[in-house]
């Protein structure tokens, strides 16, 4: 019995059950098991509203309500719950579930151009599109290291499965079900990172266009003055500004004012009270609210894991570590300094993942890496479910642990770099 533990620690250690054709396996197993899903959604839909009385892609359902009142001349309107919640039953049917309207006023432009379209359309366009654009993100990102040691045909097939891979995420399966915009966030936090040092002002635009989501850019900025990447904040400086001035031509400055006073239901109702259920958001403040905690430890423990994944987050990137390692801890931090952050917004995890996986391929693995990270990989489908079930919220669990692991990796090529030869002259 303590022999045969110990041989699955040693292969939990080693990574050595993650072999190539299982990976392979469980990738196309996981896909084939999404189309079904998909597919049954779609078959067994009443026009746009699924068998269970809720739109198709759920969430997507704000997004198209509220585009439709930006068509009507009525962009204030997605940022009040009720007429928000009026015209999704108009759209959907009376009995449809409330979902609210989150974004800054600049993602009501996407919201528009959708809303020209039929719902289905729509929903196909956006999730079609954005999803492409992540896949072209997670190959330029495995495209840009090199396999050490291996051959032509080694790299042309990597790659393969990499991307087999990307699109088996679970995250994807997420994101798909509920119509969301976590293929763009990951686009745009792969695509910003790979290019940083190739094309900064567009990596700074890039990473300005993510303020649609603004708590997921919250340590770029200083991850960006802490390291004298000046052009690339101010091109995202510039975009965000330039944003938010179009939306104020294009809307009125009283859009704004409309979004502010949004944003108190949101804290409110959403985030503190959890409405949506504590086992869909995965952060420390959810965590901590999930177990009982009053608002103000759950915003103590966020604001401590904040705070130590910030200060830790700029000791790795003025370090010199790899920059694939800065890259993962980037995306990872977008998560974890959140105190608001769905599983659908894992997504963002995939260029962690495959920033990861090529430093690891490249340099090497050490124990107990290759495993986490596939944890991480396997964590989204599963975070919901277990949460809800155990309380133990295993999707935060799973990235501060990866996220430690990216520091000890971090520390111990840092260690390698500084030691002497004993071979050289003293």
């Amino acid at each position: 019995m303590h022999a045969g533990v110990l041989n699955i620690l040693n292969i939990l250690s080693t990574g050595d059950w993650l072999t190539r054709e299982r990976v392979r396996r469980v990738a196309v197993a996981l896909i084939c098991a999404y189309a079904v899903a998909v597919g049954y959604l779609v078959v067994t839909a009443n026009g746009p509203v699924d068998a269970l009385g809720r739109p198709l892609g759920t969430d997507f359902s704000n997004v198209y309500a509220a585009g439709n009142y930006v068509l009507e001349g009525k962009p204030q309107s997605p940022f009040d719950p009720a007429l928000q919640y009026a015209r999704e039953q108009a759209i959907f049917g009376p009995d449809t579930p409330f979902y609210g309207w989150h974004y800054p006023p600049f993602f009501l432009f996407v919201a528009a151009a959708l809303a020209l379209l039929p719902y289905g359309l729509a929903l196909a366009v956006w999730q079609i599109t954005t999803f492409l654009l992540y896949l072209v993100s997670i190959r330029t990102i495995l495209a840009a290291t090199p396999i050490s040691g291996s051959t032509n045909g080694e790299n042309r097939a990597v790659p393969t499965l990499a991307l087999l891979l990307a699109a088996a995420f679970p995250a994807v399966f997420v994101n798909l079900s509920h119509g969301h915009n976590g293929f763009l966030s990951a686009a745009l936090m792969g695509a910003a990172l790979v290019t940083l040092d190739r094309r900064p002002i567009g990596a700074g635009i890039l990473f300005g266009l993510l303020i649609y989501k603004p708590q997921f850019g919250l340590m770029v900025p200083f991850v960006l003055a802490a390291t004298g990447r000046w052009r690339t904040f101010a091109a995202a400086a510039a975009t965000a500004m330039l944003l938010v001035l179009l939306a104020t031509l294009a809307f009125g400055a009283q859009v704004w004012e409309a979004f502010a006073a949004s944003t108190q239901f949101t804290r409110a109702v959403v985030l503190e009270a959890g409405d949506p259920g504590w086992h869909k958001i995965q952060s420390t403040f959810s965590w901590v609210r999930m177990w009982g905690g009053s608002i103000a430890a759950a915003y103590l423990l966020q604001a401590v894991v904040s705070l130590a994944v910030g200060t830790t987050l700029i000791w790795l990137w003025r370090s010199a570590a790899s920059f694939a390692l800065k890259a993962s801890a980037l995306c990872l931090s977008a998560m974890l300094a959140s105190p608001y952050s769905y599983d659908y917004d894992m997504m963002i995890l995939a260029p962690a993942i495959a920033f990861l996986a090529s430093d690891g391929l490249a340099r090497g693995w050490r124990p107990w890496e290759k495993t986490l990270l596939a944890a991480l990989w396997l964590m989204p489908i599963a975070a919901r479910g277990i949460s809800l079930a155990t309380f133990i919220p295993l999707g935060v669990i799973a990235m501060i642990a990866v996220y430690i692991a990216i520091l000890r990796r971090g520390t111990l090529d840092l260690r390698k770099q500084t030691q002497v030869p004993a071979t050289a002259p003293r």
